[in-house]
C-alpha cells in the first residue's frame, strides 16, 4: 500500500442549494446542543460522549463520501450508516439511566447492548476511515486485534483477555474507551474553540491576518515568503489543524509566491512549515494541546505560558531561514499598494477584541470551556461594531454549521484513539512498551529522547496530531517518565514531534495538501519544509534540557533562555542556510551551529558565551555587500504589473 493510499480519505461533500442550507442548519443545531451541554448543564460524562459521537457521525456519513471519487450526492449506503448512527443515539439515550447505573464488566450486557454496542464500533471504524484514511484505521484494527489475541502471545506481550463481551463492555460502555478522554476534549474544548476560529475567520479575522502580515513584511525581500510565515501562524492558532492551515492561507500565499517567481518547491515548503507550527501558537494552539492538558492534569493556560517562548522561536527560525533564501536568491516582495498598517487597521482593530477576551479570561484561571464560549460571543458582539463586519443571523448559523462540520475528522480520528487507549489500559501494553524503550535505550537520557522522537514521529505519519500524540503519550510518556524526566517538559516533548509529523517524510498529510496546490512533488515539498522546521526539530531537546525555555524557574533564568533561544534560532538558521549577507564557508557555519548550542544551555555563563559568541560571527558577516546567487529558484524579473501579484 503506497503512502498516499494510506492518508487518502473519503471525498468531502460540498452541498450547493437547498442541501447545503438543510445540511448547515441541521449541523448548526447539532452546534447549538454543544454548546448548551458545555455551558449550561452538567451532565453524565459517557452520556455526553455518547451523544456527540452518534450525533457526529450521523452527519458524517452523508457529509463525507466512502472514497475519493464518492459521487456529489450520498448513496443508500451512506444513508444507512447515517441512520444506523441516529439509531446507536436514540438507544444509548433513552438507556442513559441504564448505562449511567449499571455495573461495567460485572453486569453482563443485555442483547440489545450488546448489538448496539458492536454496531457503533463498526460505525467507529469506517468513520475513521473515510476521515483520515487507512493509515489510522489500520492501526486501531491492530491494537483490536491485540485485545481479541494477544493471551496468545508469550510473555511479556500477552495478556489474559480473550472475552469480546469483555472488551465491548471496556472500549463502548465506560469512559475508557470511544467516550475516553479524547472525545471528551473534542466535545468540549476543541469543539468551541473551533467555533471561536470560524466566527472570526466569518466575520473576516483571516482575510485581516492576511493583510497585517502583508503590511508588515510585504516590501522586504522575499515578502510573499514571509507574509505566509506570519498569517499562517496568526491563521494556524484559530485552526489548530497544520492540513487545513496550508488549504486555508497557503490557497492565496502560494499563487502569490509563484507568481513572482518563485519556485514551486520553495513556495509549498514554506506554507507547510509555517502552516505546523500553528498547531503549537498559543493562545488557542491545537486539540491536541487540549488533550495534553486533560492527559497531564497541567492546567491549560500553564501550557498555553509554557508553550509561547517555544512558539516564538520557531517562528522566529523560520522567519529567518526564509529571509536568508530570499537574499540568496534575490527574491522579490509583494508590491500591492496601499496595503499600510493604518489602512489594515481601519476595520481590523475589532479582530483584536476577542483575542485579548480570550487571553484575559484564560489567564484570569476560567476554564478553556468557559474562555472559549466568552470568546466566541466576543467575536459576534465585536463585529457588530462596525458595519462592513458585522455578522447576520445566517452568517452566524453558517459559522456553527462550519464548525460542526470542521469538526468531524478530528471527532473520527479522537474516537479511534479511545479504542487504542481502552485496548492499552486494559491489557497494559502502554507499560510493556515503556520497558521495551528503555530496554532498547538502556535507560540513557539521550538515546530514550531520540528514541522517543523517532517513535513519535512514525506514529504520526499520516495521522491527524491529536492521534499522534495521543498514542505516543500512552505509548512513550511512561518510558520518560520511568527515566526521570518532568511531566510538563515530556509531554511538551512528544506534543512537538506529533505536530512536526505532518511535515515529515515520507507521508507528510500537510505537504501533500501543499502538493497540489504548488503542483510540486510532496516529497520535495516535505524534505525543503524539514529544512525550513529545523529550529522545531531541535527545540523539543532543549524543552528537556533547559526548561526555562518553557517560562520553568525564575524570571531572569527564563529571560537569558528566551534571548539565548532567539540567538540560537537566528544562528541555527545562519549554520543551515550557509548565508547572511554573503555565503560562509563551511567551518564557520559549524561554529555558528557550536555557538547555537551553547546559547541553550542551562548554566548562565555557558549561555552567555554562546551567545556572545553567535552575535560577534553575526556581527563579522553583517555590513558586508550582499551576494546574490542566481540560480533555478530564483526571482523571475517580471514586469511590474505581474510583480504586483493578483489584486
Amino acid at each position: 500500500m503506497s503512502a498516499g493510499a494510506l492518508v487518502r480519505t473519503g471525498r468531502r461533500r460540498s452541498f450547493t442549494g437547498w442541501p447545503h442550507r438543510v445540511l448547515i442548519l441541521l449541523a448548526a443545531i447539532f452546534a447549538a446542543g454543544v454548546i448548551w451541554g458545555n455551558l449550561f448543564v452538567i451532565s453524565d460524562r459517557l452520556i455526553v460522549g455518547i451523544l456527540f459521537v452518534t450525533g457526529i457521525f450521523t452527519l458524517l456519513f452523508i457529509a463525507v463520501g466512502a472514497s475519493p471519487r464518492a459521487p456529489d450526492n450520498p448513496t443508500l449506503p451512506d444513508w444507512a450508516l447515517s441512520l444506523a448512527s441516529l439509531a446507536c443515539g436514540v438507544f444509548f439515550f433513552f438507556e442513559a439511566d441504564v448505562i449511567s447505573s449499571r455495573i461495567q464488566v460485572l453486569d453482563p450486557l443485555t442483547p440489545a447492548q450488546y448489538g448496539f454496542g458492536t454496531l457503533l464500533l463498526l460505525l467507529t471504524l469506517e468513520a475513521t476511515r473515510r476521515t483520515t484514511g487507512m493509515g489510522l484505521t489500520l492501526i486501531v484494527l491492530l491494537f483490536l486485534a491485540y485485545n481479541l489475541f494477544g493471551s496468545r502471545l508469550p510473555p511479556p506481550f500477552g495478556h489474559g483477555i480473550d472475552d469480546l463481551e469483555y472488551l465491548l463492555d471496556i472500549l463502548v460502555y465506560t469512559t475508557d474507551g470511544i467516550f475516553g478522554l479524547p472525545i471528551q476534549v473534542v466535545a468540549s474544548y476543541v469543539f468551541l474553540f473551533v467555533m471561536f476560529g470560524t466566527l472570526l475567520a466569518k466575520a473576516g479575522g483571516g482575510e485581516f491576518f492576511f493583510n497585517l502580515a502583508s503590511a508588515l513584511t510585504g516590501k522586504t525581500r522575499g515578502g510573499p515568503a514571509k507574509i505566509s510565515v506570519i498569517s499562517s501562524g496568526l491563521y494556524g492558532t484559530m485552526s489548530g489543524s497544520p492540513t487545513s492551515d496550508v488549504v486555508a492561507t497557503g490557497s492565496i500565499t502560494i499563487p502569490i509566491m509563484r507568481r513572482l517567481g518563485y519556485s514551486r518547491r520553495f513556495s509549498g515548503a514554506v506554507e507547510v512549515a509555517a502552516s505546523t507550527g500553528g498547531s503549537a501558537m498559543p493562545p488557542i494552539m491545537g486539540s491536541a494541546a487540549f488533550i495534553l492538558a486533560e492527559y497531564t492534569g497541567v492546567p491549560y493556560r500553564e501550557i498555553v505560558y509554557a508553550a509561547i517562548i517555544p512558539a516564538l522561536l520557531y517562528y522566529s527560525g523560520v522567519f529567518a531561514q526564509v529571509h536568508l533564501r530570499a537574499v540568496r536568491h534575490g527574491l522579490s516582495p509583494y508590491l500591492e499598494e496601499g496595503m499600510t498598517l493604518a489602512r489594515t487597521f481601519r476595520t481590523g482593530w475589532v479582530f483584536l477584541i476577542p483575542l485579548c477576551v480570550v487571553i484575559g479570561v484564560l489567564m484570569s484561571g476560567y476554564s478553556p470551556t468557559l474562555t472559549a464560549g466568552i470568546g466566541s460571543a466576543a467575536v459576534v458582539l465585536a463585529a457588530a461594531l462596525l458595519p462592513v463586519t458585522r455578522m447576520a443571523l445566517w452568517s452566524i448559523i453558517e459559522a456553527l454549521g462550519e464548525t460542526t462540520l470542521r469538526v468531524l475528522p478530528v471527532a473520527g480520528a479522537c474516537a479511534a484513539a479511545g479504542l487504542v487507549i481502552g485496548g492499552l489500559s486494559m491489557t497494559g501494553l502502554g507499560m510493556k512498551a515503556a520497558n521495551v524503550i528503555i530496554a532498547v535505550s538502556g535507560g540513557d537520557a539521550i538515546p530514550t529522547l531520540l528514541l522517543a522522537a523517532v517513535i513519535t514521529i512514525v506514529l504520526g505519519l499520516g495521522m491527524p496530531t491529536p492521534s499522534a500524540y495521543i498514542l505516543a503519550a500512552v505509548l512513550v510518556g511512561p518510558a520518560l517518565a520511568k527515566v526521570g524526566f518532568p511531566l510538563l517538559e515530556s509531554h511538551m516533548f512528544l506534543l512537538y514531534f506529533a505536530i512536526l509529523s505532518a511535515l515529515t517524510p515520507p507521508i507528510a498529510v500537510a505537504a501533500m495538501a501543499a502538493s497540489a496546490i504548488a503542483e510540486e512533488d510532496p516529497f520535495a515539498i516535505a524534505f525543503d519544509a524539514v529544512k525550513l522546521a529545523a529550529v522545531g526539530f531541535a527545540l523539543p531537546f532543549v524543552f528537556v534540557w533547559n526548561p526555562a525555555i518553557l517560562g520553568q524557574g525564575a524570571a531572569l533564568e527564563v529571560v537569558l533562555a528566551a534571548f539565548g533561544g532567539l540567538v540560537a534560532a537566528l544562528a541555527l538558521a545562519v549554520a543551515i542556510e550557509g548565508m547572511l549577507e554573503r555565503t560562509i564557508p563551511r567551518p564557520e557555519r559549524v561554529l555558528f551551529l557550536a555557538a547555537a548550542v551553547a546559547a541553550v544551555a542551562p548554566v548562565a555563563w555557558v549561555a552567555l558565551g554562546g551567545c556572545a559568541a553567535a552575535l560577534v560571527l553575526l556581527g563579522r558577516r553583517l555590513g558586508r555587500a550582499p551576494e546574490v546567487v542566481l540560480g533555478e529558484n530564483a526571482a523571475a524579473k517580471l514586469p511590474p504589473q505581474e510583480q504586483r501579484g493578483p489584486q
